[in-house]
């Protein structure tokens, strides 16, 4: 079977959900967005949120979708930089409880935290501190790292440093993955627009949702979907309420979304992303694949963080790998 490696910000997501939208004006988070921030706007933003119950789980966009391939059966890894303190460890043990083999650099700074402020209607809202992922560098990056894997997953977060960004897509070429990109938000991909675009010929999977879409293109979702379709192997584009559109070469297809009680959309796409890339692996055509996909996305958001139980987990596995 294909194997996967990830690579992006080792965070912990701390989840609280806030009783109204109040609060994200007050922190001038706009809401939906990931804003990253400094070590005193994260203290500044956990001190307004310790009202609220929360909950930590191990988090960060590729992190995430590699912890599901792994629960999916499929084979990854996870490249990332963690601090030499408990949250550390709490990412670590978590990507190994589920057997993603860690490729892990460590530090004295801080380990990253992502405060995941969950709205009443389900929306997420993201203030991150990257804490020690930011010391993940292109220096750490070798050609043998990228060895023996089939897949890349690079998170459009890491285009923060956009050495390293660049650096691990050619390194994964070089090594003959093949590359999966996910704009990560539209704050991203607004910052970063002309040299994403510079960047998508060596992308062969690429994921976006109806707003990165917006804000890659200026045009409507399936306008994009025909633009990175004509550049990547597979063109993916989720647009809410309406599914997803999924293009490779003249195929396409549209994925169409059941309606569910969401409790916390934290993980969805990162979910998406997992289910589509392991239906792919296991030989699936792209209409079961997005299915797969907006199962898992359909199933996450149903719970409190980015992670799916113990149940989900085993009627899955029976509906799609048995």
């Amino acid at each position: 079977m294909k194997k996967v490696l990830g690579i992006g910000n080792a965070l912990v997501d701390v989840l609280t959900r806030i009783d109204n939208d109040n609060i994200l004006n007050e922190l001038g988070l706009p809401k939906g967005s990931m804003q990253l921030v400094d070590d005193k706007v994260s203290a500044k933003v956990a001190k307004a949120l310790e009202k609220f119950d929360n909950s930590m789980a191990p988090g960060g966009s590729a992190a995430n979708t590699i912890h599901g391939l792994a629960k999916c059966g499929v084979e990854t890894g996870f490249i990332g930089f963690t601090g030499n303190d408990e949250v550390g460890k709490f990412f670590d043990n978590a990507m190994k409880s589920v057997g993603v083999k860690p490729i892990m650099f460590h530090g004295d700074v801080p380990s990253g935290i992502a405060q995941a402020i969950i709205s009443p209607d389900g929306e997420r809202t993201f203030a991150t501190h990257l804490g020690a992922a930011v010391l993940l560098s292109e220096k750490h990056l070798t050609l043998d790292i990228f060895k023996g894997w089939d897949y890349c997953y690079v998170e459009g977060y890491l285009i923060a440093n956009r050495p390293l960004f660049k650096k691990a897509i050619e390194m994964a070429k070089q090594a003959g993955c093949k590359v999966v990109l996910d704009l990560a938000s539209y704050n991203v991909v607004e910052d970063n627009c002309d040299f994403l675009m510079d960047l998508i010929p060596q992308i062969d999977i690429v994921f976006a949702n109806e707003e990165e879409a917006k804000a890659l293109t200026h045009s409507t979702p399936e306008e994009t979907l025909e633009f990175l379709s004509k550049h990547c192997e597979i063109a993916i584009v989720k647009v809410g309420s309406k599914g997803s559109f999924i293009k490779r070469g003249d195929e396409k297809v549209q994925v169409g979304v059941n309606k569910v009680n969401v409790i916390d959309t934290t993980g969805a796409g990162d979910m998406y992303a997992a289910g589509f890339l392991a239906g792919i692996i296991n030989g699936y055509d792209l209409k079961k694949s997005g299915e797969l996909g907006t199962c898992l996305a359909e199933n996450v958001i149903q719970v409190m963080g980015a992670k799916l139980n113990d149940n989900q987990w085993e009627k899955i596995i029976h509906d799609y790998f048995k």
